[in-house]
């Protein structure tokens, strides 16, 4: 069996990116798994094409709230058995959890919370991040492979984001933030972009009410991480940022076979 091709990308609305040609786009890329975050859709509000697009298996999850959150899954590999939340209600209703069981690894695809909007927003924020490790930990530790990717909310290092000066005390780029993606790396995780790629200027998120795209002013917030046993696996891992449509563009990491 090929490489197996990966790739994650928060489409900021995929009704929208349905217009910009985003089927088009997914049939002619093909990868063999697409993690998507902030749908902003419920299924029931997408059409057949969008749910059911050739070649693929999709899953989605919703948040209660309408048209915000969401996740989903495509997938040309049906997995073994998908789950729709950590078990834990407070974190599970906004639609930003899909795991998905393969065979040889267990995929987490993750749109882990905004902390801008309030001091309770950053609390919800850093206790989904350590719900998310408890769970991620709980399935590594008992002798799985897995695979993370999604939108973290959070530049790591200063090399991660064009201005780390100016955002030091906003959140995305605080210190207590920072601070729980060492302590997730710590755990026996990997930032597979950074075992192939050591500088600066590549970002994920530009905002785009400043046109900052077209500065590369920038933010690198998406990532894929695997586990410290799975990383000899990963052959690259790099961006998309070519790939037009949304204020972030598809991240991807292609594994051996």
């Amino acid at each position: 069996m090929s490489d197996m091709r990966l790739l994650s990308w928060n489409v900021n609305g995929i009704r929208s990116m349905v217009k910009k040609g985003f089927v088009e786009w997914l049939q002619e890329d093909s990868p063999d798994i697409l993690c998507i975050q902030e749908t902003k859709a419920n299924p029931n509000q997408l059409s057949r094409s969008i749910k059911h697009i050739d070649g693929y298996y999709s899953y989605f999850s919703a948040a209660e709230r309408k048209g915000y959150s969401g996740v989903a899954i495509y997938s040309k590999i049906a997995p073994e058995r998908v789950e729709y939340g950590f078990g834990n209600p407070r974190f599970d209703h906004e639609g930003r959890i899909l795991i998905a069981w393969y065979e040889n690894f267990v995929l987490f695809n993750i749109y882990f919370p905004n902390g801008n909007s309030s001091k309770e927003r950053l609390d919800y924020k850093m206790a989904f991040y350590d719900v998310f490790l408890e769970y991620v930990d709980d399935v590594k530790d008992k002798g799985h492979n897995v695979v993370i990717c999604g939108d973290v909310n959070t530049a790591h290092k200063e090399i991660d984001l064009a201005r780390p000066k100016q955002n030091e005390k906003h959140s995305g780029f605080l210190p207590e933030e920072r601070a729980w993606i060492d302590t997730f790396l710590s755990h026996g995780y990997v930032d597979t972009f950074r075992m192939f790629n050591e500088e600066g200027g590549h970002y994920s998120w530009w905002d785009l009410k400043t046109r900052s795209r077209e500065r590369n002013v920038g933010w690198r917030i998406d990532y894929f991480f695997v586990n410290e046993e799975f990383k000899s696996n990963v052959k690259s891992s790099f961006m998309l940022s070519n790939v037009m449509g949304s204020d972030h563009c598809p991240i991807c990491i292609v594994l051996k076979n």
